[in-house]
């Protein structure tokens, strides 16, 4: 386990806004940074990080927390993995207790995975770089190709070796077990046995394949003999920890790069990255052969929002990558298209060019996807009509997919001058496409609901407010900003006057804000009726009460370290995140400010529990009336309550509506 001393020096020493600056391009948004959601698809920013507090909160999904939260939500570490990812990136040594037999037995299944690839990556570096033949013909194949010793020691490339089993040898004598390599796709059972296996990636060059955090997700293999008949190419397959449609080759060295330029080349190959990478374009990734995906789509537009796909000098290539155009242009992102010539491609080029020219040529013949399409279809077309409106229909079902319409109408208007046709014409027909895309989606819809569920949506209504539950996360919230902060409270209290009679005297004490509340609850005997709210209320306390004189929330959010306490770290860090959503719509351009509440905690205070009694005493009344149709007693305790109630609205003075 991790000793206590390590997990407080990573809390101590890493800022949540630089971890997740990492994965989401940032803006600086007032006190905050604004940024798009890494959960999910939006065009609209909806992620709040917050460098004050050291929480984020994303209003699209409804996660939230700290930065180790969001390591488990977003990479699904484990919280040991995330102190540990975090003490790597931040060069923290990580001191760990004495685990015993049972607990390393139980140790979990995907670090396990994570472990073993580690070491596969460890021992074809080796391969590559200290064995005799990994020189001659691993070294030698990656020095022809133009890779210095930084780039490939940079990437961690290495050699598979020659031996039938050298890697299940290597891993057996380290103690790992055997259905790891297999499951990993490591090694491979020979001929269906049980005891006798060979490595997978021998005689073959080694490309790591690395997670966002720089993990070993999986590897990819080039074999060196042409006259083989084997494929050119193999990759891991599919694990616990390993998706191919979720990777892209070269994020982990890219993402930071992709962020500051706004910008991501997308290129076929590992090479084409590596190369491009020697010559100063970092912003680069791939798809590593297979089809790109809406996830891996997604994953660059969380970092930037331009693509540029860099099509190799064969026809095969430019088709694949038309086709990934639409995906893109689906997501509501901008494609641009850099073209090399016959039988060029990002990794010849680079090679033959100095990083000046390659940045220029990158520059320089960086087209509109549009332009683009217009050439390479006009192209095949030729002279045939019937070609040409058939490309015509295809540059028109691209532009269907960019979600803007104000997009669309340029790009329209963009191809009517290009192809000597009518604007008319093209709307026509995208308005014909547009219609016939919402009814497919329609149908789709029908099919996919039954009668019975689409009519119980028709009867249903908008959803009504749970006042309750808003006055309930008021005080919570209240209790969360300005707990142990202290405050002058006006107390009502009764004495006997000069003349024997009773009065009531106002007197002002000075106490704690979450004292205060607390006193409040216990002398109504109060109790949330939310049970997260309930048990936060009493972690809270908890923390308040036995916190030295350094209190702050981030301290109470990592305090809220197990699996369990999740549900409370997400409504913690949207409670303390909803008032900066304003920030998010650019509410201060408009003149729009949030007013702060700090100068009158005390009143706040007052007049939250104040509404949350008269809001539980009209219920209370209603019940009552409720009764004293069938019993006249409840008569005048509904007369007494609303006496009550009366007292509570003229403290209130109805100034704050909750």
């Amino acid at each position: 386990m991790i000793a206590q001393s390590t997990i407080d020096k990573v809390y101590e020493i890493a800022r949540v806004e630089e971890v997740i600056g990492d994965y989401v391009q940032l803006k600086k948004s007032g006190a905050n940074y604004k940024g798009l959601s890494p959960f999910n698809s939006e065009k609209t920013p909806s992620f709040m990080v917050s460098p004050v507090k050291q929480i984020w909160k994303d209003f699209s999904s409804g996660k939230g927390g700290n930065v180790i939260a969001f390591l488990m939500e977003l990479e699904h570490f484990t919280y040991p993995e995330a102190i540990k990812h975090l003490a790597r990136k931040y060069g923290i040594e990580v001191e760990e207790t004495v685990q015993d037999e049972e607990q390393k037995k139980l140790q979990d299944h995907k670090e396990s995975l994570y472990l073993v690839n580690q070491f596969a990556a460890h021992h074809f570096e080796d391969l590559l770089n200290r064995s005799e033949t990994g020189r001659a013909i691993g070294l030698s194949y990656f020095e022809e190709r133009g890779f210095t010793s930084a780039i490939i020691k940079k990437f961690g490339l290495g050699f598979g070796g020659t031996s039938f089993d050298g890697l299940v040898k290597a891993a057996q004598e380290k103690g790992h077990q055997i259905n790891y390599l297999t499951e990993l796709g490591l090694c491979i059972e020979k001929d269906g046995s049980s005891v006798s296996y060979f490595d997978r990636f021998r005689d073959r060059v080694i490309f790591p394949i690395h997670s966002n955090s720089g993990r070993v997700l999986g590897f990819g293999g080039r074999i060196l003999d042409n006259q083989k008949k084997v494929a050119k190419y193999i990759n891991s397959p599919e694990s616990p920890i390993y998706h191919k449609s979720k990777v892209l080759y070269g994020i982990y060295y890219a993402k930071s790069a992709m962020a500051k330029a706004n910008n991501c080349y997308l290129v076929e190959g590992y090479t084409d990255v590596i190369q491009l990478h020697q010559n100063g374009i970092e912003n680069v990734v791939s798809s590593s052969g297979t089809a790109l995906s809406e996830s891996q789509i997604r994953m660059i537009q969380r970092l930037c929002q331009t693509i540029t796909v860099l099509f190799d000098g064969d026809d095969a290539g430019v088709r694949a990558s038309l086709r990934n155009i639409d995906l893109i242009l689906k997501e509501g992102m901008n494609v641009r298209v850099v073209p090399f010539a016959q039988g060029e491609d990002p990794d010849s080029f680079a090679r033959t060019h100095s990083p000046a020219e390659v940045k220029d040529y990158l520059k320089e013949q960086s087209v509109d996807f549009i332009s683009f399409k217009t050439q390479v279809l006009l192209k095949e077309a030729g002279t045939d009509s019937s070609k040409v409106a058939a490309a015509i229909r295809d540059l028109v079902s691209s532009i269907a997919c960019i979600p803007d319409p104000i997009s669309q109408e340029l790009y329209i208007r963009q191809t009517a001058k290009d192809l000597e046709v009518s604007e008319g014409v093209l709307f026509a027909s995208l308005a014909d496409l547009t219609a016939k895309q919402v009814r497919d989606s329609k149908k789709a819809t029908k099919r996919a609901t039954p009668l019975s569920v689409v009519s119980r949506m028709s009867e249903q209504k908008k959803p009504e407010v749970n006042r309750l539950e808003v006055l309930e996360s008021a005080l919570i919230k209240t209790l969360l900003l300005y707990g142990n902060q202290k405050a002058f409270f006006e107390d009502e209290v009764l004495k006997e006057g000069d003349e024997g009679e009773i009065v009531t005297e106002k007197v002002i004490h000075e106490m704690k804000v979450y004292e205060k509340i607390f006193l409040e609850l216990q002398q109504d005997e109060l109790a949330f009726s939310n049970v997260s709210f309930q048990a936060l209320f009493k972690r809270v306390m908890e923390f308040y009460v036995t916190a030295d004189e350094e209190v702050s929330m981030e301290k109470f959010i990592r305090s809220l370290s197990s699996e369990n306490d999740r549900v409370l770290v997400d409504i913690v860090s949207n409670i303390l995140l909803e008032d900066e959503q304003y920030f998010l719509h650019d509410w201060q351009r408009k003149n729009i400010f949030a007013k702060s509440k700090e100068d009158s905690i005390d009143r706040l205070v007052t007049e939250t529990i104040l509404s949350l009694r008269s809001y539980l005493l009209d219920m209370q009344i209603k019940n009552l009336q409720e009764a004293s149709k069938q019993d006249t007693h409840a008569i005048e305790e509904v007369m007494d309550y609303l006496q009550l109630g009366q007292l509570l609205n003229k403290k209130l003075n109805r100034v704050l509506s909750l």
